[in-house]
């Protein structure tokens, strides 16, 4: 682990006050190209950044504690959404008797997540700056555009089987590792964030960003920007809501394909609101909002369901080398195993089966995937 400088702020104002400070000696800004490695960073759970840190993989100059500012409430809202702290713990803020309320898509997801010690660390805020599992990214000794630009993407050409099969780049294929941000996706939050500049809220969709020629930029937030909250509007999902993982084992494993998939339904049936979003597929949480307006007036079927799904995935597209079967390394499979995870998600979200983990997974009926 390299040398690096280290404060603990006790208010938000000085914690961006050590932040102006850090960026003294460091830049909290790179040309574009130029590694962003060394940056000041902003220190919760440590969870990622800490590991990240031990590998040699991210190497900042300076990191300002903000583990015991006053910013982990969790309140309700007037207009019958959510506040979440940032620095409320994933562990508690699945827990909370107002997320399990208002937002059962999002605890679901949540626990969906990590490992419960993980998540008794872990933070709202940190969740959604955690970085790639790409292996290539975490090796230090193979190239890596996204640890360092202009290297080269070795998982472009090689076993690519957890990359992405939708926003991908020449640059980058990794993926976005995060369970909780699908949900949120879905569930159209916004992020409070604060710097010596001022305040700046972000809505949800435009927070993360796909890789295209800077694949070292993970999301849209600036170095000094502290993230303070997370807001959540009314939601009327409550009932009909489902977060599905698929991975390689039951517990403590990366998604291969997620999907938070909500619906509200009308007097008669029909479809009145629908969310998809897709995790494990993309460098953020892919949502399509074309996808989500066939189901509008529909009567759920497995008809609606399938034709949501296809035009989710009409962009979907292989990496890992060139045409492969499916019997060969790559991703490939991924399409069609995201095409059959959206359609049973819906399915579980109008059955009001908010997961995949316990008996209730089982007791699905009419499952078209």
């Amino acid at each position: 682990m390299n040398p690096f400088e280290y404060a603990r702020a006790r208010t938000v104002e000085e914690a961006l006050l050590q932040m102006q400070r850090g960026a003294a000696h460091h830049p909290l800004t790179a040309a574009p190209g130029a590694a962003v490695n060394e940056v000041p960073r902003y220190l919760a759970g440590g969870t990622n950044l800490v590991d990240l840190m031990k590998e040699g993989v991210m190497q900042p100059g300076r990191l300002v504690d903000v583990s015991t500012l006053p910013l982990a409430a969790i309140e309700a809202t007037r207009d019958g959404g959510l506040r979440l702290g940032a620095l409320a713990t994933n562990a508690v803020t699945a827990q909370h008797p107002l997320v399990i309320e208002r937002a059962p898509l999002l605890r679901s997801a949540i626990l969906a997540g990590a490992s419960p010690q993980i998540r008794n660390r872990a933070t709202n805020g940190g969740n959604l700056l955690q970085r790639t599992r790409c292996h290539y990214f975490y090796d230090a000794a193979v190239p890596c555009n996204k640890r360092a630009p202009g290297t080269g993407c070795p998982a472009a050409t090689g076993i690519a089987r957890q990359h992405a099969i939708l926003g991908a780049s020449e640059h980058c294929v990794a993926t976005h590792p995060s369970d909780m941000c699908v949900a949120l996706a879905a569930l159209d939050a916004t992020v409070h964030v604060q710097s010596a500049r001022g305040q700046r809220d972000i809505p949800f969709l435009e927070f993360h960003r796909l890789p295209e020629d800077h694949p070292e930029l993970d999301h849209t937030l600036a170095p000094d920007e502290l993230i303070t909250h997370l807001s959540l509007p009314a939601s009327p999902f409550g009932g009909h809501s489902c977060y599905l993982k698929l991975r390689e084992r039951a517990s403590y494993a990366f998604a291969l394909v997620s999907v938070a998939a909500a619906l509200a339904l009308d007097e008669n049936g029909r479809i009145a609101a629908a969310r998809l979003a897709l995790g494990g597929v993309a460098h953020k949480p892919w949502r399509d909002l074309s996808a989500e307006a066939l189901l509008i007036g529909q009567t759920p079927s497995p008809q609606a369901f399938e034709a949501a799904a296809e035009r989710l995935l009409r962009p979907a597209r292989a990496w890992g080398g060139p045409a492969l079967p499916e019997s060969l390394p790559g991703n490939a499979f991924k399409i069609p195993l995201a095409h059959r995870a959206i359609v049973r998600a819906l399915t579980m979200a109008l059955a009001g089966v908010p997961t995949n983990t316990g008996e209730d997974f089982f007791r699905v009926e009419g499952d078209a995937a």
